[in-house]
């Protein structure tokens, strides 16, 4: 007869098998998209440039999990974009539960101070994402999100020993004792609040250095997050432009985002008179000053940039920057942008 246990560990490796599907996907993907840009050798020496020197002021707080878990329903503490999605197993999530009601340690997590009421979660999204859907009642994993049916399936704690008190049980199965326990134990959170300059600027090297989510984050997906704005969604809108398509020669989005940077590179370098070295910095602080663009500016940029591809490709065809093994992004500045 089948137990209830291997009922559990049959749903678990199903997800765990599905998860490590996805993820095979996703690498296959880009292992065959990677190269449709080529690299520029001054550029990628750029990348490696030490960041400017800043005032930096940062102090623990020790947070409670139910303070946690109100703030971000508050939106008081922000998951960026990227990083949205959950990643970790059933039983690694279960593990980090399982630590809080025992007592032991847990690793810090980092926010970034953008305003008196809104942080920004640099490292430790895993383990944030791992409480509050214990909380909710939840798991929210990646293989429910790439699931047809869109079902949540209930979080009770796997992976555990099966003599724990604590095994296959959710939140809400969990006697007064330990709900209580869960909820007013500790996550050590280090606020980090740039003071001078005053701006953001910072975060951008915080997050290159210190994010641990397993995936090496690019520029633009960095920038994404620091710089949100209506800026932002105008560049995803406009990377859908078919002339636009045609010129990098790609049918799809790249995960990356690098074809979105190439396409703040256009508007960025129009304004070549401001521009200083390294590129990566220039986008970056070309990004920063357009959080409060206008909506007749962002009218503008977009009537810009589909004349402009139209232009192109009406004049030297498809792909006309693909100069030897991808897309040279000097030859398409050189064109596009003056």
């Amino acid at each position: 007869m089948e137990t209830l246990t291997d009922k559990n560990m049959v749903s678990e490796s199903l997800e765990e098998t599905h998860a490590h599907q996805v993820e095979s996907e996703i690498a296959d993907q880009k292992s065959t998209q990677t190269n449709y840009i080529e690299s520029i050798d001054s550029e990628e020496k750029d990348r490696e440039t030490t960041p400017s020197e800043y005032k930096i002021m940062s102090y623990p707080a020790d947070f409670t999990l139910e303070v946690l878990h109100e703030k971000f329903k508050k939106e008081e503490i922000i998951m960026p974009a990227f990083q949205r999605h959950f990643v970790w197993k059933r039983s690694q999530a279960s593990k980090l539960i399982e630590s809080f009601l025992l007592g032991l340690p847990v690793p810090p997590i980092f926010l970034y101070s953008k305003s008196d009421e809104e942080l920004v979660v640099i490292d430790g999204q895993q383990r944030l994402k791992s409480v509050f859907s214990f909380f909710d009642g939840y798991f929210e994993s990646e293989y429910n999100q790439f699931s047809d049916s869109k079902k949540r399936s209930p979080f009770k704690l796997v992976g555990l020993n099966e003599k724990s008190r604590f095994y296959n049980k959710s939140f809400n199965m969990l006697e007064d004792e330990s709900c209580r326990k869960l909820k007013n134990s500790t996550l050590r959170s280090i606020i980090v609040n740039q003071m001078d300059p005053e701006d953001d600027t910072s975060m951008y090297n915080i997050f290159e250095r210190l994010n641990t989510g397993g995936t090496l984050l690019t520029s633009q997906e960095i920038r994404n997050c620091i710089y949100y704005s209506p800026f932002i969604e105008l560049l995803d809108e406009i990377n859908e432009c078919q002339s636009w398509k045609k010129i990098i020669g790609r049918k799809k989005r790249d995960p990356q985002r690098r074809d979105v940077e190439l396409i703040v590179r256009f508007f960025a370098m129009r304004d070549i008179s401001n521009y200083e070295k390294p590129m990566k910095n220039y986008l970056s602080k070309y990004m920063y000053n357009r959080r409060n663009i206008t909506n007749k500016d962002l009218d503008d940029y977009r009537k810009i940039f589909y004349q402009t591809c139209d232009n192109v490709v009406n004049h030297l065809g498809e792909k006309p920057f693909h100069l030897r093994t991808g897309l040279n992004p000097p030859a398409l500045d050189s064109v596009m942008a003056m």
